[in-house]
């Protein structure tokens, strides 16, 4: 059964107005705004996120 969703944000943010992931569902990621935590989630299935991160790299600058 899955526990609570174990929030974190990434390495780079250097403040809090940025995005938090919940990836610890084997089912979901769930994705947040740190500035309005209560304001909702966006759940994504794991496959979909990955392919959403890769194309990230792909196309950072």
């Amino acid at each position: 059964m899955f526990e609570r969703p174990n929030w974190r944000t990434s390495s780079y943010t250097k403040s809090d107005s940025c995005v938090e992931v919940a990836d610890n569902d084997p089912k979901s990621v769930m994705v947040r705004d740190t500035k309005r935590r209560e304001g909702g989630t966006l759940t994504f299935s794991p496959s979909c996120w990955e392919e959403f991160v890769n194309f990230s790299k792909r196309c950072h600058v």
